[in-house]
């Protein structure tokens, strides 16, 4: 448990450090996080497995957070193929990296005129890779595990407390675009 906490303690320091200044280098700090996992990747698979195993569904747990300037670092655990709706992030930038497993980022756009989005991109990310975006209001996406059968984790850095943000609907049967009002819920806190 011990090198466990370790890493995860370095996790949470280079995005504290990357996260000093309002507008961080996010390409930086992805190229040091994935760094870390990518050293000890299956080590930390094994060392992270009671969040794995814990078959809660879909769970968001707090690593560190920190108000000024404002961030907010999570460890999430994705069950076997579960799919967050798009959504946003409120405006916040943000950095998600897959530590345990393979996930599949759909990036959007959001028009600020017509609210109707479009598929902008795909990303498949494996331990150690990550993708982020800058505090844009018109950027959504999804996230999918790959996994049929085991549970994900990923961790994610934004530039705040995403306490409330938007998920968007297809309504039928127009196909047009409608924004559902959502909280954030947090599991835990994970030492670190």
């Amino acid at each position: 448990m011990g090198k466990h906490q370790h890493t995860l303690k370095t996790l949470r320091t280079i995005a504290l450090e990357h996260a000093a200044v309002e507008h961080p280098d996010l390409a930086t700090m992805a190229r040091e996080l994935g760094r870390v996992v990518h050293q000890d990747a299956s080590a930390l698979a094994t060392r992270l497995a009671s969040l794995r195993q814990r078959r809660h569904g879909f769970e968001r747990w707090l690593l560190a957070e920190r108000s000024k300037p404002p961030i907010s670092v999570l460890i999430l655990a994705w069950p076997p193929n579960h799919a967050t709706p798009v959504h946003d992030h409120a405006g916040l930038w943000g950095l998600e990296m897959t530590l345990v497993g393979a996930l599949e980022v759909q990036s959007y756009r959001r028009d600020a005129d017509s609210g109707e989005l479009s598929l902008h991109g795909r990303n498949w990310l494996g331990p150690g890779d990550g993708v982020w975006f800058e505090g844009d209001r018109g950027h959504a996406h999804r996230c999918r595990n790959l996994s049929r059968h085991d549970t994900a984790l990923s961790l994610h850095v934004y530039g705040g407390d995403l306490a409330e943000y938007f998920a968007y609907e297809q309504a039928e049967p127009t196909g047009r675009w409608v924004a559902q009002p959502q909280r954030s819920v947090i599991a835990g806190r994970l030492p670190g």
